[in-house]
């Protein structure tokens, strides 16, 4: 018995030391600190409120627009920038990460099981850091020490915003989830005052929530170029923006396989790119030096080249693809060789809503060879399929999918950018003059504006329509669907609630689906047949989930 227990508590002791060194090692390897880089005058001062939403830090600042857009100027060094960014956007940042905790909460509403997916994606980004900039680093840190601590349960603060830089190409490489759909495109031939004109929607959804503070930063590096960019608190990666050398950055998600580590983070290549590259050329060479985990597009246009490229990238392999047309579209696939003959590039396009979209892009050019930025903005927004067809509004095979979280607008060549204010794509396009900083360094008044009122676009008409006013109840029919079907739950008077959301959006697919799922859990076959039936009859982007009712169609007339 004796030499039972003396066995036992030597198990134990060689147990709890392996327990204990891979904790250890778990932490050093997860959590590794932070950038040693410290300015202490600097972090000690405060931010000065100016006016109801505008606030100073030293030559920072920070303002809402009437049109409900954040504006942010920038200056200094990567840690200048972000400590200043980090506490004029403090308040910003809380809501920003409440937002996206509350879809993760939704998306995984068992809290031990969010713990285990916080330890896993924290293990997988254990060495993320090696692949980015110092410069880089420096900014997320100094953001860092502004964020409030009440999310530390999450990770520490340097960690978690590290690892939000990574959370577009996580989203997409692991389930190549529907919150990334982007489209964009470039016009060569225009008229002799500008040569050059590209546009994209930037079709990455979390929530209403997460979407409704967007910011446009000017950025004035103390290395590098001048640059503007669409983005949220906390955020330095670049999906959509413009430098003052008229070079564009925009980046789409192309099909990945799945990454055992992460890499650098795309949208980061996107702001390297954006303040180190002025030709197509210098945009291509530092794409060359970084290693990324996911697939993906970055379109670029040139002012000083007249012209747009797409640097298609794996975590292997990167080609550059241009063609001989008046236009380059770059929807969510690869084009050129040797990506565009890949398995599973092949697999995608035939797959997913992708080469419809891009045809539907392509069919609108056509229409308005010679668009001016007005025309792009109506290419940008429009909501129906290949020859006009009605396919429903939110069908991801459109350009507008409904979802956007912002729309841009380029004329390198003049330097000017335009950026869409909520809802989505739909509401007025505003007009920045990107080559002059110094307007954005001199600003002084809280009513002071640097949008060009001449050049704003617009609002959409078809917000005033019915149409829209049922879309919206559409949505929230969805959502509560949705909700129900992902927790098992009953929905009273659902034949009703039914009729409701099926008249509110006739044409797409997806309604018809939803409800086909609900009935078929429900064991009320025949209904489930008849919605399954309805939404085959229409334009389905994903061949998975024609497949998919297919299936459930074929097990139903088996019972």
């Amino acid at each position: 018995m004796s030499k039972f227990k003396n066995r036992l508590f030597v198990s134990f002791i060689v147990l709890y030391a392996i327990l204990s060194f891979t904790m250890a090692y778990y932490q050093f390897r997860v959590d590794n600190g932070h950038p040693s880089v410290s300015m202490p005058q600097l972090e000690a001062q405060q931010r000065i409120t100016l006016g109801h939403n505008y606030y100073r830090f030293g030559q920072n600042w920070l303002r809402k627009d009437k049109w409900g857009l954040w504006e942010m100027y920038l200056q200094g060094n990567g840690y200048e920038r972000g400590l200043a960014h980090g506490k004029l956007t403090k308040e910003l940042m809380e809501y920003q990460e409440q937002a996206f905790v509350d879809k993760i909460n939704q998306l995984v509403p068992s809290p031990s099981y969010i713990r285990i997916l916080r330890t896993l994606i924290a293990w997988f980004n254990r060495d993320m850091e090696n692949y980015i900039p110092q410069e880089y680093k420096n900014e997320i840190y100094g953001i860092s020490q502004s964020c409030n601590p009440r999310f530390n349960y999450i990770g520490p603060a340097y960690r978690r915003i590290l690892n939000y830089h990574g959370a577009h190409d996580i989203g997409h490489a692991l389930q190549n989830l529907a919150l990334v759909g982007c489209t964009s495109f470039a016009m060569h031939k225009q008229s002799a005052k500008h040569n050059l004109l590209l546009g994209r929607n930037f079709d990455f959804y979390v929530s209403d929530e997460f979407a409704k503070n967007v910011i446009i930063a000017h950025v004035n590096p103390s290395k590098g170029h001048q640059y503007t960019y669409v983005t949220w608190a906390s955020f330095i990666g670049v999906a959509s923006g413009m430098n003052d050398q008229g070079l564009t950055v925009t980046i789409n998600a192309a099909k990945s396989t799945y990454p055992t580590e992460s890499a650098m983070p795309i949208s980061l290549l996107a702001h390297e790119i954006l303040q180190y590259a002025s030709t197509i050329d210098q945009a291509v060479a530092i794409a060359h030096k970084r290693k990324l985990f996911v697939s993906e597009s970055l379109q670029i246009g040139s002012a000083k080249d007249n012209s747009s490229a797409i640097i298609e990238k794996t975590p292997d392999t990167m080609d550059v693809y241009r063609n001989d047309k008046t236009y380059l579209v770059c929807a969510n696939h690869f084009q050129g060789e040797p990506l565009g003959n890949t398995k599973l590039n092949k697999e995608d396009m035939a797959e997913s809503p992708s080469v419809y979209r891009q045809k539907r892009c392509e069919q609108l050019i056509g229409e308005y060879p010679n668009a001016n930025y007005k025309q792009a903005a109506i290419i940008l927004r429009d909501m129906k399929g290949i020859n006009n067809e009605d396919i429903g509004y939110g069908n991801e095979m459109a350009m507008n999918q409904l979802i956007s979280h912002h729309s841009v607008i380029f004329e390198p060549q003049s330097g000017l950018m335009w950026v869409s204010t909520h809802p989505y794509q739909l509401g007025d396009y505003l007009a920045f003059k990107i080559s002059d900083f110094k307007a954005f360094d001199s600003l002084k008044m809280p009513g002071e504006s640097l949008e060009i009122d001449s050049l704003r676009i617009a609002a959409s008409p078809f917000l005033k329509t019915r149409d829209y006013a049922k879309f919206i109840l559409f949505r929230k029919l969805k959502a509560q669907l949705q909700t129900a079907l992902f927790r098992g739950k009953k929905i009273p008077n659902i034949d009703v609630f039914a009729s409701k959301m099926i008249a509110d959006n006739p044409h797409y697919y997806y309604g018809y689906m939803l409800l086909g799922n609900y009935y078929y859990n429900q064991k009320q076959f025949a209904k489930a047949k008849k919605y399954y039936s309805q939404s085959l009859k229409m334009e389905i982007g994903h061949r998975s989930s024609i497949k998919f009712m297919q299936n459930r169609l074929n097990e139903i007339a088996a019972k």
